[in-house]
């Protein structure tokens, strides 16, 4: 990855580890990913830090690559794959081959609002998996205020920017890793 920065000035209380509130916002981070497997190893290095009951929710327009990242995830949690966009079965269970937290992958692109999403009850499988919900950006929120916001932008050169906030004192330490 050709780059990893964290934005100059977080908001204040939003510095890491100064907030518990549930709506604290961490200072996001950005990585700029220029191929599929820079992705796929971002996707490594956020299953790192991954745990059950976190809830990721991707965000970005067609093609981004938000399930490049997740298969990076699913990669680095252990679990049984192959990770595939959830589109038209809307979510999938893999199970973790290494003792860990199942990796629950959903897709809102065709959901209709929250209450289809609820329809699927997530939240019942966040104690003991790491739920992914990619296009959740203004319908999963709900379903925890501790949570992962990815972003990804693709350019016309086929870089993404990736942009990490953490939401609650679950994400506060986010912070880039040494390249």
């Amino acid at each position: 990855m050709s780059e990893t920065t964290r934005a100059a000035e977080p908001p204040a209380g939003t510095e890491p580890g100064s907030g518990t509130a549930p709506g604290t916002r961490a200072a996001p981070v950005f990585v700029t990913a220029e191929t599929d497997a820079q992705m796929r190893a971002l996707g490594r290095r956020i299953a790192a830090l991954l745990r059950a009951g976190d809830l990721l929710v991707l965000s970005g327009p067609l093609g981004a690559g938000k399930t490049t990242l997740t298969q990076g995830i699913g990669e680095g949690m252990g679990v049984r794959g192959p990770v595939t966009s959830p589109t038209f079965v809307i979510a999938r269970v893999h199970p973790s081959e290494t003792g860990g937290p199942a990796l629950v992958h959903a897709d809102a692109y065709r959901l209709g609002g929250v209450e289809e999403l609820d329809d699927l009850d997530l939240d019942t499988e966040m104690d003991a998996s790491v739920v992914a919900v990619e296009w959740g950006e203004g319908i999963a929120e709900h379903l925890t205020d501790e949570r992962l916001e990815i972003t990804i932008a693709r350019h016309p050169d086929d870089t993404r920017r990736v942009t990490l906030t953490g939401n609650g004192a679950r994400w506060s330490h986010l912070a880039p890793d040494a390249e």
